[in-house]
Formats: C-alpha cells, structure tokens, sequence
C-alpha cells in the first residue's frame, strides 16, 4: 500500500462541502450514506437522481419545465433536462455582493491588483451593451485572442449574458492554429491584443489579428485591448467600450443544451476537434466539482495558472460560480524564475494553488524550497494537472512546500472541462495516487476484452453518461468524427484514451496515453514509467520515448534525450540511465538505443506529444500527420523527420 501523505482533521471533515452535501440527501432525500465509497457507488447507480439532486441542491435558477433528467441512455446524442432554459452568468452574478473583491491578478509587467463585483458587474454590462449593439444575439459565437487577464473574463460572461458562443486562443497561438480553430465555428466577434509579454519579452500581434480577420470572412468585428491606440488594424478600442455602461445585465436564457463554449483538441495529427459543451452541462459539472472535489468554500481565493488556450480557463472561471475569488496570472511561471508563481502565492494569501505536473517537478530538480522562502500559511490545497504526477512529485509538495496541504491532482481533459478524476476532502492522500473519481462518474479500468480489473492496469472508460460530455463536435452532424474519438474501442462506452489503476484505496494511478502505450512483444509499457525514471537522472533535461513496431514483429524502442548544459552522452551516462529504467521496471522497459535530440515537441498547452513522431518514424507523411501550428516548438520535428530519413526509412 502506498504511503499516505496527509489525513483530513476531525474538524475539516465536519466543515468538508461533501460532508454537507451527504447530510443534505438525508435530510431532503432520506438518503444516509456512511462513507464516500457508498455516495459515489448510488450517483452512478442512480444517476438521474444524483442530477436532480446536484440540481436542487445548488439551487438551479431555470425558466420552463423538463420531463425527465434525460432522454436515453445513448452516448452520444442525450439532451439533459430538456425544456429547462437557464444562464451561467445569471448563476455567477447572484453571488454579487458590493464592495468585496471578485478577481485578484496580476502580470509580469502589473502589479497585484483587485477587481471589485461593481467593477466586474459595470464591465460585463459594457461589453453586452456592446454586444447588444452589434447585433450579436443567441446561437452567435464571440472568440478571443487574449492572454490570461481580467477582459477575457468579461467578455466571455458578456457574451455568456447575451446567449453568444464563446471560444478563446492564447496569443501563443500561431495564425495557422488560430485560424484552424475559429474558422470552423464561424465568429462574428473577435476580441484581441495587439502585444502581449512573457518571459520578459514582448510579442507584436498585430499581424497575427490582421491575418485572422482577413482569412474568417464572418468576423464582422475586431475589439483590441490596446495601450496606445496606435494601430491600423480597422478595430473597436476595448476602453471604448468600457466608457459607456449602465451597470445593468440582462440574462438571456437559454435551453439547457444550448452551447456555452467551444474547446479545441490539440490538433498535432489533424484539424483540431471543435469540441462544444452544453450551457446547463458545464454549469452543473462546475457546480459539483469545485465545490465537492475542490472543496471551494465561500470567500476563499483560488488560482489555476493557466493560459485562455487550455480548458483550465475555462475550469477556473467556475471560482466565480462557487463564491470563491478567482486568481488570474499573466506570464511565464518561470520569470525572473521559478520562484515567482509562490511569491504570489503568499502576497495574494492564496488558499488554493493550481498548476501543471510538470511545474512541480521543474521545482523539484530545481531545488526550489517554497515553503522555506515564502509565507504560505494561507494554502490550504495544491491542484495538480496536465499530466501524471509522479510519486516523487508527491513527496516534493509535502517535504517543501508545506507538511500539511492537501494534495488535490486531477485528471479529465478538455473532452469534458472537467475531472473524471480528483480530489476528496474526507479521503487522505496517498502518494502517487490521485484521490477518487469523481461523483456521477461512473469510471473504470477495462482490459482489452472490456471486462473491468482493479489492481491492475487498463483502459480508462466512462460506462454512464454526464452532463458535460460533448453535445457535439462542430461540423460533425452525424456524430461520426465524436463516435471514432470516444466510442469506437468500446461501442457505447466513452474510451478516454488514458491507461490506469483502479488502487486498493479506491483511488486512481494514471499512467500516460494509451495512444502512447509502448507496445513490446505484447507487454504494455506506459511512457510515463520511462520519464519517472529518467527524470531522476540531472544530466537528463527532458526526454521521448518510442516504440516502432517493425517488418517480421520486430520492435525498435529507441530513447531520446536532451542533456542538462554541460553534460555528455557518455557510455557510463547511458548504462545509468538504462540501469535507472531496468532497476525501477523491468528489462523489457530498457530501451533499444539512447540518442541526443536537440529538441522534444510540445503542444500549444505544454504536453509533450508523441504520437506524430511515431508516426513519422512508420513511414506517414510529415506533412499529413504533423499539424505544426498546434506545437509550441514546430521546428523541433526537423530533427526526428532527419532521423527517419537516414536511419528507418527502407532502401528502395
């Protein structure tokens, strides 16, 4: 059994949302539960009434009558709740209170900042008044193209007032990607920066919106957040907008189903998935999963360092939702360096922390010691995503950050904004493992014949339905590119592409993509078990691992790393590493040959990806199988398209 971190007090228990969740079934429900294991077994059994309950418990402001909690057991095409109509940001304005702070950000060229609910309430008004103006009304979509900063908060909720779609991109985003994204949705609306800085460096974006406008016939405006009003892009200035407000908002109700927003997959191999979430989905995911599994409680603050290009924005906007007060930064987490995303940790008295895996392990090889350089009195929790958190990740929290947070890692995707996986404030932590799954979400490990194993490493599959799944992908009526991405493996079960464990603690181990499963000689090796292992060694700054099935069932694993600056490939370098991954696995997890790489592809949102690589080293066509304008390091399969080239591909 793995050893256990930390143990939730007597007190935090009683004072848990979870806990007044169960004692709210038995006192409206007649529902009595003695542990969580029994709560989440009835809301996936039940999972109707688990929804009716979330529904009536959070108090649901809804305008005409629904005949069941949902149409058909078929994934996909469920409506939920169908003829209720309802608002998100009409949900996040009823916890409006005068006076008191509503967001806190920052920037590497602003200083720590308050918004009050006033000011938030004015700007919103402004730009829907805008919106109004323009002629945007429901079913339209408004995108935007901006870092992480207050003004893409009220402009989704503007446009969320109004019953516009919303979709954003990061201004890391190249034109191509941008294009790739919006033009499939057909905005009318753009809102963007000419500028934005990160790393200590500005970045001119002018041309960026120029091309992007240029190339979407349907965006009718440009809205720019600008400093100087310099530009000759034929736009609308942001801080015009904001002059002319009336502090009103009308909230535009819309059927439950309706979109909210539209999320986009990383697109490394292909066009991006437009990937379009339902309104009442996404409010009622939100709803149970802040509250339950992050145990967001009244007043708290909470930060998610993240970019308006991954799901994470949108996850984070829910603190609103919850009666929290959202935390924004804008820029690198890693300038001047690795110490800044913890200094204002402390100055913002943060109680809730989210980040990256891989921020937590960078800290970790850094010897970053936060919770000797920092007051982090305040913190109560630590949210962890991205991708797998080692046990070694878990140790480095509680050695030095703090002995006593609560280690909240999650995992789920932008498939459905949210965690099929998380925290569990009733539960302890124990290392390497993430807490639970998730209230209605009925998750499973199955084996290649779809039978369900515990203890033992599968499939990740959701048998039951949710709310925030998908209504659909966009330009994909017949459900065809939604069934090949989620249910093809197994017909009529989401297949999420995640390989796990099911723990004897009931918790989950995740073990990396499936999709990047190393396959050898039948034995199923996760790549995250190699860069566990390899990670340890300081010579190594990053690695990727493949493995090519070859004529006649052969194998080629090859190992690719990129060294720490001074350090050299050596002989004895190489049986260190391969001693590493052979002492901690097996001799089927050494690889067949360890090679420098000058560089390791990385999605737009900072996952390293594999799957093109191993495509190209197949024998695909770069150019099919390599969507550039999703990675953040294009150039970076110069190198592996080389090595194809002069090493695998066959003689003629």
């Amino acid at each position: 059994m793995s050893r256990v971190l930390w143990k939730p007090t007597q007190q935090s228990i009683e004072n848990a949302n979870l806990t007044k969740f169960m004692s709210w079934l038995s006192a409206h429900r007649d529902l009595t539960f003695k542990n969580y294991d029994e709560l989440w077994q009835w809301s996936v059994d039940e999972i109707d009434d688990f929804w009716k309950c979330v529904w009536d418990y959070f108090e649901i402001i809804s305008e005409g009558t629904y005949e069941a909690v949902r149409s058909s057991d078929q994934m996909p095409g469920i409506k939920w709740f169908d003829g209720a109509r309802l608002n998100y940001a009409e949900h996040v304005f009823r916890n409006f209170a005068s006076g008191e702070t509503a967001i806190i950000h920052a920037s590497e060229k602003k200083a720590t900042q308050e918004i009050t609910w006033d000011q938030l309430r004015n700007d919103v008004s402004a730009f829907q008044k805008f919106l109004q103006e323009s002629g945007i009304s429901e079913g339209d979509r408004v995108v935007a193209y901006l870092p992480c900063v207050p003004e893409a908060t009220v402009a989704f909720l503007g446009a969320n007032c109004q019953g516009a779609i919303w979709s954003s991109c990061s201004p890391d985003f190249g034109t191509q990607s941008v294009i790739d994204r919006f033009a499939q949705i057909e905005p009318r609306i753009l809102v963007a920066v000419d500028k934005y800085f990160y790393g200590g460096k500005e970045f001119d974006k002018t041309n960026v919106v120029r091309e992007v406008a240029k190339a979407i016939p349907s965006i009718e405006k440009i809205v720019l957040i600008s400093e100087n009003k310099s530009t000759d892009l034929d736009c609308v200035y942001w801080s015009d907008i904001m002059k002319d407000s009336n502090g009103t908002l009308i909230f535009n109700r819309v059927d439950f189903n309706h979109p909210i927003w539209v999320l986009y997959s990383s697109g490394t191999t292909g066009l991006p998935k437009a990937i379009t979430h339902s309104h009442g989905g996404i409010l009622l995911e939100q709803l149970k999963y802040l509250t339950f599994h992050k145990d967001l409680q009244p007043g708290e603050t909470c930060f998610w360092y993240t970019t308006t290009g991954w799901m994470m924005w949108n996850h984070i906007q829910a603190s609103l939702l919850c009666k929290g007060i959202m935390i924004l930064y804008d820029g690198s987490p890693a300038y001047p360096d690795l110490n800044v995303l913890w200094k204002f940790a402390q100055d913002t008295k943060m109680n809730h922390f989210g980040t990256s895996a891989g921020f937590l392990l960078a800290n970790m090889k850094a010897g970053i010691t936060p919770g000797k350089s920092f007051d982090l009195s305040n913190l109560r929790a630590i949210g962890s995503t991205g991708s797998t958190l080692p046990p070694e990740g878990f140790a480095w929290v509680y050695d030095e950050v703090k002995s006593d947070i609560w280690l909240t890692s999650m995992s789920g995707g932008t498939d459905v904004c949210s965690g099929f996986v998380g925290g569990n404030a009733l539960w302890p932590v124990h290392e390497g493992e993430i807490q639970c799954r998730t209230l209605g979400c009925s998750l499973f490990a199955y084996d290649e014949d779809g039978q369900v194993v515990n203890q033992s490493v599968g499939e990740m599959v959701i048998t039951k339905p949710m709310p925030s799944m998908p209504i659909f992908l966009w330009n994909d009526e017949k459900f065809e590119r939604y069934f090949e991405s989620y249910f093809e493996m197994f017909p009529g079960v989401w297949r999420h592409g995640d390989w796990i464990e099911i723990t004897e603690n009931n918790g989950v181990i995740i073990y990396g993509r499936s999709d990047a499963t190393l396959n050898r000689g039948g034995v199923r090796i996760g790549t995250s078990e190699i860069y566990r292992a390899v990670d340890k060694i300081k010579e190594v700054k990053d690695s990727v691992i493949l493995c090519i099935e070859r004529d006649k069932g052969e194998f080629y694993m090859p190992l690719f790393v990129m060294l720490a600056e001074g350090a050299i490939l050596s002989d004895n370098l190489k049986t260190e590493i391969k001693k590493a991954i052979k002492d901690a696995y097996s001799p089927r997890h050494v690889p067949d040959e360890i090679l420098i790489t000058p560089d390791i592809p990385y999605t737009i949102s900072g996952k390293k990806t594999e799957a093109p690589i191993k495509k190209i080293f197949m024998g695909r066509d770069p150019e099919k199988v390599v969507n550039k304008g999703a990675l953040r390091n294009p150039d970076s399969m110069k190198f592996y398209i080389d090595f194809y080239n002069q090493r695998l591909k066959p003689k003629s």
